[in-house]
């Protein structure tokens, strides 16, 4: 058993500068190009925008196939992944019993849940699209974490292996034409001639 330092709380920390998209020049070029939104104030149009992001997430955690995005920007969805091969440390008992305790995720039969963006597979092709990316907010990561011990058999299996757009839309495209099979078949009567 390796012992467990426990990390000085009080030393000096990096924090790298963030950068807030929801500010006054953003919603004073919002308000330029859709004028009918003038009256709104920042914080009602901040709590829609919020609004709009929870209802997103909300729908990719109980949708299987996840959610496509607004102006055709991309896909969102859960994945069920291997675990990594680095020691996944709980630092919490770690720090209680003074010796390393790793987390073995076994609520999920040792899977992890990853939340994926992909962006390859789209009927129209958005400029630059090498540099669009997703990070999920603290919300979407807590909830994700919460639901997915639940429900993580529900979700699509990502190999490690495999390309992400490849493997997605051949699950998206077979699920969709079963769907469209069962709702050919819904008023079929064989005995109906």
């Amino acid at each position: 058993m390796e012992t467990f330092r426990t990390p000085d709380l009080q030393a000096p920390r990096f924090r790298a500068e963030t950068y807030e998209v929801l500010n006054k020049e953003f919603f004073d070029r919002f308000r330029k190009k859709y004028p009918k939104y003038k009256n709104y104030k920042d914080k009602e149009l901040r709590s829609i925008i919020k609004s709009f992001n929870k209802l997103v997430f909300e729908t990719v955690i109980d949708n299987r196939n996840g959610v496509e995005l607004p102006e055709s920007l991309g896909w969102l969805f859960i994945g069920t992944c291997q675990p990594s091969k680095k020691k996944n440390i709980d630092f919490a008992k770690s720090k209680k019993y003074g010796v390393k305790v790793s987390n073995k995720n076994w609520d999920s039969d040792g899977k992890l849940a990853k939340i994926f963006f992909t962006n390859g597979n789209l009927k129209h092709k958005v400029k630059n699209i090498e540099f669009w990316g997703f990070s999920g907010s603290r919300e979407f990561k807590r909830t994700v974490a919460k639901t997915y011990p639940e429900n993580w058999n529900n979700y699509i299996v990502v190999d490690p292996q495999r390309k992400l757009k490849l493997a997605y839309s051949k699950k998206v495209a077979n699920e969709i034409r079963l769907k469209k099979q069962e709702y050919a078949l819904k008023d079929y009567n064989e005995f109906d001639l």
